[in-house]
């Protein structure tokens, strides 16, 4: 909206025309992100504290978490807040792809603020119905892999396979199920990684850099001949979007370090996780889009082998699921739990990056 604006009057000042390049908006859409959460935070939260929209927390879970009793929750609004103001402010409004992803962001947002607003209102950590909340996910992600199939592009049903140059499979009409499958998956995944004080958002803010400089190569014709990706019109303005959502990481990374002021809750886990898988599904890296965010399927993974085998054999084979939850059990402080899945995390990324190269 400002940049169009400012644009428009780059024939009387030329100085204004730098507003046209995606990587200055996207260094502008950075600092605007973060200044709006550092900006609004303090807000927020002593909001939430007035409305008594504070952390429940399981009696089953680590002894440890009993003393996060009484934090607020729900501050996944400032990041949504800080995202969408950010993105209308800086982002081409013409482009249907940030139109699509803001829809995501703000969708499952809300789904998850319902599950939040539930969880409270019960005093208990049982929210929303599983057959509900995952069954408006998978509406949700339906709607978004409908759009994105319906555009008119060479691309649109191929599953790009990295580390090898040719190699694409057409899913056809398995296309939707399966960006479905990722769209909702990466929500959930997110969810379940936000257990400790800043690693889930500083995993996010990880993968945004990540996805930024992916989605900018893919919609730079030049780049992704050079480097053999699809290239896809329209989608390097996302990179605009992953800025904001770097800068807004970050600013909420200040309030939710260890010891956390304020937690995301569904809010924020489900809107930034169907974020990042709606990135994926429109830049047509659905499949590295596991490698950014390997912390976050390994998360799930250890969820899936917990259950199966207790279910199956009656043993656990963690201490306690998620992962992050068994290296606490096993007497890792909460930080140091947290920066060593930063560190794998940043491998994971430049692993992702290496892809591009690697074909």
């Amino acid at each position: 909206m400002l940049a169009s604006l400012l644009y428009s009057l780059h024939d009387m000042y030329s100085p204004l025309n730098v507003f046209r390049y995606i990587t200055f908006r996207s260094t502008l859409a950075v600092m605007t992100a973060l200044a709006l959460s550092l900006l609004v935070g303090p807000m927020i939260i002593r909001y939430l504290k007035g409305m008594r929209v504070t952390q429940q927390v399981r009696d089953d879970g680590p002894q440890t978490h009993l003393g996060k009793r009484g934090t607020p929750t729900a501050g996944g609004l400032i990041i949504i807040a800080a995202i969408s103001s950010t993105v209308l402010l800086w982002g081409d409004l013409n482009n249907r792809f940030m139109w699509i992803t803001l829809f995501s962001l703000i969708s499952f947002g809300a789904i998850g603020y319902w599950d939040d607003w539930l969880k409270i209102s019960r005093r208990n950590t049982a929210g929303m119905k599983a057959r509900y909340k995952f069954g408006l996910q998978i509406l949700v992600a339906t709607v978004i892999a409908v759009v994105v199939r319906s555009q008119e592009t060479a691309y649109a049903t191929m599953l790009s396979i990295p580390f090898f140059k040719k190699v694409m499979i057409d899913l056809g009409i398995f296309y939707v199920p399966f960006a479905v499958l990722v769209i909702v998956g990466s929500s959930n995944a997110v969810n379940l990684t936000d257990g400790l004080d800043g690693l889930a958002i500083g995993l996010v803010g990880i993968a945004s850099v990540a996805n930024a400089l992916l989605i900018y190569i893919s919609g730079h014709s030049q780049m992704a001949q050079y480097l053999q990706v699809f290239y896809l019109p329209g989608t390097g303005e996302l990179t605009v979007f992953c800025s904001a959502m770097l800068g807004a990481s970050l600013g909420f990374l200040w309030f939710n370090s260890h010891p956390a002021e304020v937690f995301m809750g569904d809010v924020g886990s489900l809107s930034l996780g169907g974020a990042l898988g709606t990135l994926a599904v429109i830049s047509k890296h659905e499949i590295v889009l596991a490698v950014v965010g390997g912390i976050f399927v390994i998360e799930t993974v250890s969820v899936i082998i917990q259950v199966v085998s207790f279910k199956t054999t009656g043993k656990r084979v963690f201490r306690m699921a998620p992962i992050h939850h068994h290296f606490e059990q096993k007497g890792w402080p909460e930080s140091k739990v947290i920066v060593r899945f930063w560190i794998v995390g940043i491998l994971l990324s430049l692993v992702s990056l290496a892809t591009l190269k690697l074909r």
